[in-house]
């Protein structure tokens, strides 16, 4: 099926809308990739102009079931396990045994949160090296929960189910492969899956960073939000990050991506690593 180019009137009237809700930066240079990135579902609804397309995603059934599968194609779900792996190396030599001097109750809980989190590599990673340590220091008396947003519901699908292909765990060392990772039952399959006990420490659920409120009842001790907020201008990084860090308890620690600055935005921080903040008040 041929389908007709976007319109710079259809480009405008879809660009205004991601910006305007989600906050996410489309200029002109991005109309051809929303172009074809949204092709796909043109062909899977058989509509065959992208002012058709527009019409249904802003009608109230296009709200309603199309809006998702929208949200998911103008997001990127760049992620792997254990990237940029001087964040998980501070973690544990620094950030760990910090705020766990602090934490002498029995069965005082850890806090963490993974904000876009994508298909879940970032919290079962996050999950996986925390879990390790406290084993490894015999701190049983911790309890760890970590909370894991995204915007689109078909990542969150995808990192629910917890099942990968063995080519995606290769970063992850083999230590604590052996003890976390589930090998596919068919060698011709090659997935592995997350293990249980990896798996129910971690509640995932939506979140949009431009929502006023994010319904977060409990102080974070620690939140990621790494290669998340360079796809929002400036104005839009200083709200989201204000809005992000109430969620953290003071002292706590913000981790965002090496490619991120907060340079220039007021924010209660102060660097105490590469891209790793502490909250001061």
């Amino acid at each position: 099926m041929q389908i007709v180019s976007i319109l710079q009137k259809d480009f405008n009237r879809l660009s205004d809308f991601i910006q305007n809700e989600y906050g996410i930066k489309m200029p002109e240079v991005k109309k051809t990739l929303l172009e074809s990135r949204l092709q796909k579902r043109l062909r899977k609804l058989d509509i065959k102009s992208f002012k058709e397309y527009c019409d249904y995603l802003f009608s109230p059934e296009g709200m309603e079931e199309e809006l998702p599968h929208f949200i998911d194609k103008i997001t990127t779900n760049k992620t792997d396990f254990f990237r940029e792996n001087e964040h998980f190396e501070y973690l544990t030599d620094q950030i760990l045994p910090n705020l766990l001097k602090n934490k002498k109750k029995e069965f005082d809980t850890l806090r963490i949160w993974s904000a876009g989190c994508s298909t879940g590599e970032e919290p079962y990673t996050i999950a996986m090296v925390i879990k390790d340590y406290l084993e490894t220091k015999g701190l049983h008396n911790i309890r760890l929960s970590i909370l894991a947003t995204d915007i689109s519901v078909e990542v969150l699908r995808v990192a629910q189910r917890a099942i990968y292909h063995e080519i995606r765990a290769v970063p992850i060392p083999y230590s604590i492969k052996k003890k976390y990772l589930l090998k596919s039952k068919s060698g011709e399959k090659k997935l592995v899956k997350i293990a249980p006990e990896i798996r129910e420490l971690i509640q995932f659920g939506r979140l949009n960073f431009m929502d006023r409120e994010y319904g977060i009842k409990d102080k974070m001790d620690i939140i990621f939000c790494r290669n998340v907020i360079i796809y929002f201008d400036k104005q839009t990084q200083e709200v989201i990050l204000n809005r992000i860090i109430r969620n953290l308890i003071p002292g706590g620690f913000f981790l965002q991506g090496h490619s991120e600055t907060i340079q220039g935005i007021e924010l209660p921080l102060k660097q105490v690593f590469p891209t790793v903040y502490a909250k001061t008040k």
